[in-house]
C-alpha cells in the first residue's frame, strides 16, 4: 500500500493553512507552519501559483487546490480519491456532500473524530496494527467505510497497552461530532447517522472539487 513518507508540514505550507496533520503538535509553537507559512520551494515566498493574465488565480488552480486540500486532510492518494468521487456520483443527492460523507465515513477518520487518536495518520496506524474492531470483528483496513449503526471499539487484547490506558483521560478532553456517540468506559463509539454539511470541515470546498472532476 502506497503512503506519503515526506514531511507533512510541507503539505500545510503548500495549501497556505494548517491542516492539523500532526495532531497536538499543530497547536504548539513548534509547528513548522508558525515559522514558515509560505509554500515550499524556491518560488514559495512569491506565491508560485497558476494565475491568469490579469494576475488572478485561475479557475483550474482554485479547483486543483480544493481537491488537493481535501486529499491531504484525509490522507488519500489520487486514485482512491477519484474512486470515492465516482461512487458519490452514483448516490442520490448532492455529489459534493456525498463525497464528503464518504470521506468522513472512513474508519480512520471515525476513530480520529471519536478522539481515540490525535490525527488521522495516528488512527490509520492503530487500525493497521489491529487495535480496533467493527461490530465485534477485528479489522486492519483504515479505508473501511462504516455505516449508521456500526460500533467501533478498541480490541479487548489491546486495552492493556500503555497508549490505551492513557487514552481515556486524553480523549475525554476532545470533542466529538453529534453524528457519533462515544462510550469512553467501553472504549467504543457508535455511528448514529451520516454527518450533515455543517458538521464537516468548513474549509473544504466540495463544489470546486466537483468542478475539477467535471472538466
Amino acid at each position: 500500500m502506497a503512503k506519503y513518507i515526506g514531511p507533512v508540514c510541507k503539505l500545510c505550507r503548500r495549501e497556505g493553512e494548517k491542516l492539523f496533520l500532526k495532531g497536538d503538535r499543530c497547536f504548539t509553537p513548534k509547528c513548522a507552519f508558525e515559522k514558515r507559512s509560505f509554500a515550499p520551494g524556491q518560488h514559495g515566498k512569491s506565491g508560485g501559483r497558476s494565475k491568469s493574465a490579469t494576475g488572478r488565480e485561475s479557475d483550474y488552480a482554485r479547483q486543483l487546490r480544493a481537491k488537493q486540500r481535501a486529499r491531504r486532510v484525509y490522507g488519500i492518494f489520487e486514485r482512491q480519491f477519484r474512486r470515492y468521487y465516482e461512487v458519490s456520483l452514483q448516490r442520490r443527492g448532492l455529489t459534493g456532500l456525498n463525497l464528503l460523507q464518504i470521506l468522513e465515513s472512513r474508519l480512520d477518520n471515525v476513530i480520529y473524530r471519536l478522539g481515540y487518536a490525535t490525527s488521522r495518520a495516528q488512527a490509520r496506524l492503530l487500525v493497521t496494527h489491529g487495535h480496533f474492531t467493527v461490530n465485534g470483528r477485528r479489522t486492519d483496513v483504515p479505508s473501511m467505510l462504516v455505516e449508521p449503526g456500526d460500533v467501533v471499539q478498541v480490541r479487548e487484547g489491546s486495552r492493556s497497552a500503555t497508549y490505551f490506558k492513557d487514552m481515556a483521560g486524553d480523549a475525554e478532553s476532545r470533542n466529538y461530532p453529534a453524528w457519533l456517540n462515544r462510550d469512553l468506559k467501553n472504549m467504543s463509539g457508535t455511528v448514529q447517522r451520516l454527518p450533515e454539511r455543517p458538521e464537516i470541515d468548513g474549509n473544504l470546498n466540495e463544489q470546486l472539487i466537483v468542478e475539477y472532476y467535471s472538466r
